[in-house]
C-alpha cells in the first residue's frame, strides 16, 4: 500500500499514530492500542521506500538531516485529509517513522471532557501556566484549546513557539504567529528572547527544556505576558520541584518566589481507557491561590495536595477524585482507575467508602 493510502487508511480509522518499522507489518495506534494493518512484514526496503514518499508529501523535504544525524521531526499537511506530525530515526541501520495524525478542526473543550476550570485559566491575560503529563497525554489538545479560545473572545497578538507545529490556528480576533522549532527559528530560548521584541500577549511555550528557557518564560510572565508550556511531569507538586531543580542550588530560593509570584496555576492531565473502547482525559488541577503561592515561596510543596484535596470549592481537583468522578459516571472500571491513581492502596479504599 503507498503511504498516501496508509495516511487515508490511518485517518478514516480515527487513528492516533501509524508505525512504519523494519520487520513488522504497518501498526496503527488506536485508543491506546496496537492494531496490525495486514499481516505482511515491512522489509528496510518498502520502509525506505514510504519515508521516501512521507518527504515528498512533505512538500519534497530534504532527506539530509536523516542522513547525517539519524533523526528528523516534522509536521505537514494534506488538504482534505488531515496534518501530520513526523518523527524519523534510524533503527538497527534501518530507517523507520512515527506519525502522528493531528486533526485540522480543533474539538470542542467539553466534548472531550477539557473542564471549564481549566478552559478559564486561558482567561489571564499575564503570568505562567503549566499543562503537564506523559508523552502522549493530550497536553497539545489541551492548550491548543486554550489558545483557540483566547484567539475567540479577545483581540491580543498570540506567538507559538512549537517543534514541530501541531494545530494550525486562523486569525480570528488576535493575531496569530506560529513559529516552528528549528524550520522558522534555531531554538526554543532564541524564539523565546526574540518574541519579547515582538509585541506579544500571549505566549505558547512548546516545551520548558531547560533552565535558561524556564528562566526567560519566568522573566516573561512577571512583565506582563501570558506564558503557557509544558512539562513532562505527573502532579502539581513535581511540577513545581522540577521547575525549582532546573536551577543551581544557590539560585533555587530566588526561584521558588519569582514562580511563586507568577504562577497561575497547573493542570496535570493523563489518558484513560473508556469501557467504551476510547480514551478519555482525567485531570488534576491546581490554581495558585495565598496557600499555594506561600507554599512555593516556603518550599512546603509536600503540603499542595492537601490544599487541592480541601479547595475542591475553588475549582482545584486531585486526580483522584477526577477518576472516581469518572468511575461513578460508569465511564472507566475501577480496576482501570486504581491503576491511573497516583496512590492505588488509597484510591481503592476511596472507592470502598465511596
Amino acid at each position: 500500500m503507498e503511504v498516501l493510502d496508509l495516511l487515508k487508511d490511518a485517518v478514516s480509522r480515527d487513528a492516533s499514530d501509524l508505525f512504519l518499522i523494519a520487520g513488522l507489518p504497518v501498526i496503527f495506534k488506536i485508543n491506546g492500542q496496537m492494531v496490525r494493518v495486514g499481516e505482511e512484514k515491512q522489509t528496510s526496503s518498502s520502509i525506505a521506500q514510504r519515508i521516501h514518499g512521507v518527504y515528498m508529501l512533505a512538500g519534497d523535504r530534504d532527506l539530509a538531516k536523516t542522513a547525517e544525524t539519524g533523526d528528523d521531526d516534522f509536521s505537514f499537511a494534506l488538504p482534505g485529509i488531515s496534518r501530520f506530525r513526523v518523527n524519523v530515526y534510524r533503527q538497527r541501520g534501518t530507517l523507520a517513522a512515527v506519525i502522528r495524525i493531528i486533526t485540522f478542526d480543533l474539538p470542542e473543550p467539553d466534548s472531550i471532557g477539557i473542564p471549564e476550570t481549566v478552559m478559564r485559566l486561558s482567561d489571564n491575560t499575564k503570568g505562567l501556566v503549566l499543562v503537564t503529563g506523559t508523552a502522549g497525554s493530550g497536553k497539545s489538545t489541551t492548550l491548543a484549546c486554550m489558545i483557540d479560545r483566547i484567539n475567540r473572545q479577545r483581540a491580543s497578538h498570540i506567538i507559538t513557539l512549537e517543534d514541530p507545529i501541531e494545530y494550525l490556528h486562523r486569525h480570528n480576533k488576535s493575531i496569530v504567529s506560529q513559529r516552528e522549532i528549528p524550520t522558522d527559528t534555531e531554538s526554543y530560548v532564541k524564539a523565546l528572547r526574540a518574541s519579547l521584541r515582538q509585541s506579544p500577549d500571549v505566549i505558547l511555550l512548546g516545551e520548558m527544556r531547560d533552565h535558561e528557557t524556564i528562566n526567560v518564560a519566568m522573566t516573561a510572565a512577571e512583565t506582563g505576558h501570558l506564558i503557557l508550556s509544558t512539562l513532562h511531569t505527573v502532579g502539581a507538586a513535581q511540577t513545581i520541584d522540577r521547575v525549582v531543580d532546573a536551577f543551581p542550588a544557590n539560585q533555587q530560593n530566588q526561584v521558588r518566589i519569582q514562580l511563586s509570584l507568577v504562577l497561575q496555576g497547573v493542570v496535570s492531565q493523563q489518558l484513560i481507557p473508556a469501557l467504551d473502547g476510547t480514551l478519555v482525559p482525567a485531570f488534576e488541577i491546581m490554581l495558585a491561590n495565598t496557600a499555594i503561592r506561600n507554599m512555593i515561596r516556603e518550599s512546603k510543596i509536600h503540603q499542595i495536595d492537601t490544599v487541592i484535596h480541601s479547595s475542591s470549592r475553588d475549582g482545584m481537583l486531585t486526580m483522584d477524585a477526577s477518576l472516581i468522578d469518572l468511575c461513578r459516571r460508569g465511564i472507566i472500571s475501577d480496576k482501570i482507575a486504581v491503576g491511573y491513581s497516583p496512590a492505588p492502596e488509597l484510591f481503592e479504599k476511596k472507592l470502598k467508602q465511596g
